[in-house]
């Protein structure tokens, strides 16, 4: 049995073995795909609110917590930003950096972290069919989608992923 400093220890391996999952963006690009395939097939079933919508909520949870530190904002653009999330920046900006970004990449507040947008472009670059999303300007973030399912969401609330004037 491992004591409880080797136990965090062996934890935080496993997690960044898990974060460096998003180091190869091509193949997280393809798992995205497919699943949007998947639950396309299953549209019907994934009523917001429902049992299985609650599920995949949890599933996204558990699989996007553990590989990208997802916040559950309710409107994932990773396939946008290089596989990186947007939400993990501490000022939570979701079209680019800040004006603070340091000379070798990392972040004005965490100064120890590379800056997410360095991460999500440099990431971006290696995709191959949404490495150019990065360029896009995002609609702003609708709060109250937080702890909902992206993937339910992006099935049935189109209206509420985007303001009313927002191009679409």
């Amino acid at each position: 049995m491992l004591d409880r400093p080797a136990r965090r220890a062996h934890a935080g391996a496993r997690l960044q073995l898990l974060r460096g999952l998003q180091d190869p963006p091509r193949l997280l690009e393809a798992a995205y795909d497919v699943t949007a395939a998947a639950l396309r097939r299953v549209r019907r079933l994934l009523v917001p609110g429902s049992g299985a919508a609650r599920f995949v909520a949890w599933t996204e949870r558990v699989g996007k917590g553990a590989i990208f530190d997802c916040r559950m904002c309710g409107q994932c653009v990773l396939h946008a930003t290089g596989m990186t999330c947007p939400m993990t920046c501490p000022k939570q900006l979701r079209n680019g950096p800040c004006g603070g970004v340091r000379a070798d990449g990392h972040c004005e507040v965490h100064p120890e972290r590379c800056c997410v947008w360095v991460q999500a472009w440099d990431r971006s670059r290696r995709m191959r069919a949404c490495g150019e999303d990065v360029r896009q300007i995002l609609p702003p973030l609708n709060h109250s989608l937080h702890d909902t399912s992206a993937w339910v969401n992006d099935l049935h609330r189109q209206e509420l992923l985007a303001p009313r004037a927002w191009p679409r």
